[in-house]
């Protein structure tokens, strides 16, 4: 979760947003997460599949971006929270950040059922799939963990990455955020909530650096596509596109989407030309306190 913080006010979260040139979305879909109490985070799966998630209730949702419907997926037992999520095709695997459980969660991508349940640190709040496991951020401290996964599904004990540089700063309330890695898994990349920023991080040693250039308050979730660096900006009501320079070491705006529809996003999945990102609504309270929560596409 990406705004949060341990005694779970919102004000220290908001940070003045930059200025910078808006392009306007064009028409967007909703797709309702219909009985969700929360969202927050989203993934795409097989085809046309997304999956969301209920993040104070940890409920999971799957659906159809073509379509546009979504049902209940899996009703989780109580105590678990879902933030940031991610499916992995080789393996059937749905990853999933608990929170402020401190854990994280392996679901099968087909049944919903579990598959193993880790504790690992004091606020997971994302994650990314690589070739052989995934990586999850913590956001209270500086710590990357990496589960690991064989060809064949089996998850294996988890390994904790201390980040060294500008990454393993404890700057703030909400820190290490959203993570994203490059095709090899050679480089991480992850936003920094309370730096606005965004950091390259060695997987093998955990040095980190900036990459020049990106500022982005409110930094939550953050899609990588090439070189295409999608970060969304919660408070901000936006999400902006970076153009990374080959090395990683600097990036250049070069679109900042906007929608009506948009209600405090926290995160966004890639499908095609569609992002599709979730409306978190934490302007309502802490927990929310919204009528409906749902899935918003625009044009990347």
């Amino acid at each position: 979760m990406k705004v949060l913080r341990r005694s779970l006010p919102m004000a220290a979260v908001l940070i003045l947003a930059a200025v910078v040139p808006a392009t306007a979305a064009p028409a967007s879909e909703v797709i309702v997460l219909t009985g969700a109490t929360s969202a927050e985070g989203v993934a795409t799966g097989r085809g046309s599949t997304f999956f969301a998630g209920d993040l104070f209730a940890g409920d999971l949702y799957r659906g159809d971006l073509q379509r546009g419907t979504a049902d209940l997926f899996r009703d989780v037992p109580d105590g678990r929270m879902a933030l940031g999520l991610k499916y992995d095709e080789r393996t059937d695997l749905l990853f999933v950040a608990g929170g402020f459980s401190g854990q994280a969660h392996l679901y099968d991508g087909t049944t919903g059922d579990d598959v193993a349940t880790y504790q690992l640190g004091g606020a997971v709040n994302d994650v990314v799939v690589v070739r052989g496991g995934a990586w999850f951020t913590d956001s209270f401290q500086p710590h990357l963990y990496f589960i690991p996964v064989s060809p064949t599904g089996e998850p294996g004990p988890a390994q904790t990455l201390v980040l060294s540089g500008p990454a393993g700063e404890i700057t703030g309330d909400f820190n290490l955020n959203g993570i994203e890695a490059t095709p090899n898994g050679d480089t991480l990349l992850v936003a920094h909530s309370a730096n606005a920023a965004i950091y390259t991080v060695d997987p093998e040693t955990g040095a980190s650096a900036v990459v020049a250039g990106v500022d982005v308050p409110n930094a939550d979730g953050i899609v990588l596509s090439g070189r295409n660096l999608w970060v969304v900006q919660n408070f901000d009501n936006k999400v902006t596109r970076w153009r990374l320079s080959p090395d990683l070491s600097s990036g250049t705006l070069v679109k900042t989407i906007t929608s009506p529809l948009f209600q405090i996003p926290t995160t966004a999945a890639l499908h095609g030309n569609t992002l599709a990102v979730v409306n978190a609504k934490f302007d309502t309270g802490l927990p929310p306190t919204a009528s409906q929560y749902e899935v918003i596409l625009v044009d990347k």
